[in-house]
């Protein structure tokens, strides 16, 4: 995405040398592989290795101008007591267990589903103007409990612009389809606070192999 961020800025006649680039890898084999492709395309950015939901190396809240990710979904071995008082996460609440388990014992308690967090760590990293775009899994549009109250007031909030629902098998890994989500700051100040622009595309795209489409 980094790489493919300053060939896009480059061919809109901009200079790369007017762009800062952050990231931050949690599997260390990924940030090595990260590093490497940043300086095999000549790209300046700093890459950290960290834990997203227990790290915020770069003080992201409200911090940038543009935000773009493909996080892992579903992760559910987040720890709550962890990630329950952290800005980043809990502006539009946090994804809760329906309800807790009556046995005494050592273990914590965890997130159910890690993926509003990723949806709230992205929202909340942009400052007035800024704009995010993340890859999302399908299930996330629509789910309920505590995960819809967040995608309420997210909604409310005027802070989702878009939403484009992708064909299945778009991954080399996947076969599962998924949603990109956009979010826009300034919008929040706009008579278009609350208009979302929702595109089903599930049945645009080419197909390239047996198992892949474009």
């Amino acid at each position: 995405m980094f790489v493919q961020s300053l060939k896009f800025v480059q061919s809109h006649a901009g200079n790369i040398k007017d762009i800062s680039i952050y990231g931050q890898e949690g599997t260390s084999t990924t940030y090595k592989l990260a590093k490497m492709n940043l300086l095999l395309n000549n790209v300046r950015g700093e890459i950290k290795e960290a834990n997203s939901f227990y790290s915020d190396p770069y003080n992201a809240y409200e911090n940038y101008d543009y935000v773009m990710a493909n996080p892992p979904f579903n992760v559910d071995e987040v720890v709550y007591e962890r990630i329950k008082d952290d800005k980043r996460f809990n502006k539009y609440g946090l994804p809760k267990n329906k309800s807790k388990s009556g046995k005494k014992d050592d273990k914590k308690e965890t997130v159910p589903n890690a993926n509003y967090l990723w949806i709230s760590y992205f929202a909340t990293a942009l400052n007035e103007n800024g704009r995010a775009g993340l890859v999302m899994a399908n299930s996330a549009s629509d789910a309920g409990n505590s995960e819809y109250e967040i995608r309420k007031k997210m909604i409310e909030s005027g802070v989702i612009k878009q939403m484009v629902t992708l064909p299945s098998n778009m991954f080399s890994s996947v076969t599962l389809p998924a949603t990109l989500w956009f979010f826009d700051k300034s919008k929040v100040r706009t008579e278009r606070k609350d208009e979302i622009l929702f595109v089903d595309a599930r049945n645009i795209f080419t197909q390239v192999d047996r198992a892949h489409r474009k």
